[in-house]
């Protein structure tokens, strides 16, 4: 038995936000667009780390807790499908300062600890469709919704009797 825990960074979406984006999901897109992401599993990912040791999860969760950083609004009014990565995705138009910020202190606390990051730019996304192998066609312009951020999330991602979940481990506030 390994003691690497697959984890990431990420900001949780409230369960009531979670239910109305998979109900606007639902209705914007066709059903066969792609697999659609359980309702309890859309977040916004800051810095995924892979397989991390016990040890490395403690570190990389001291410096985490190290952040101080205000909170923000996130605003959730983009779309878009990458075909390469078979992925349609919900997003924001100008994503807030703040939340380029913590992306990017988590993700350089990561590499430095010796989890490898992306080199694509840091792209905020809630991942609503995976498996997106065909042109989707995606919802005029109109819709969105406000994400007041307060604090940030390490979890783990598990595979348990065929599906993934999230499991949160620790939480930390960001300034009010």
């Amino acid at each position: 038995m390994s003691d690497q825990k697959r984890l990431f960074f990420a900001l949780p979406l409230p369960a009531d936000l979670q239910q109305r984006i998979i109900e606007w999901r639902a209705a914007s897109f066709a059903p066969d667009a792609g697999r659609p992401i359980a309702a309890a599993n859309l977040h916004i990912t800051l810095a995924f780390l892979g397989d991390v040791s016990a040890q490395k999860q403690r570190t990389l969760s001291a410096l985490a807790g190290r952040i101080q950083q205000p909170g923000f609004t996130l605003a959730l009014d983009d779309a878009g499908h990458w075909p390469r990565s078979q992925v349609v995705w919900l997003g924001s138009r100008q994503p807030p300062r703040g939340l380029l910020q913590l992306a990017n202190l988590l993700r350089a606390q990561a590499a430095r600890s010796g989890c490898p990051q992306s080199t694509q730019p840091f792209h905020p996304h809630v991942t609503l469709l995976r498996n997106a192998q065909h042109p989707v066609r995606l919802p005029p312009p109109g819709f969105g919704w406000q994400l007041p951020v307060r604090e940030f999330v390490l979890y783990e991602s598990r595979f348990e009797q065929g599906r993934t979940r999230y499991q949160p481990l620790q939480s930390w506030s960001l300034n009010p």
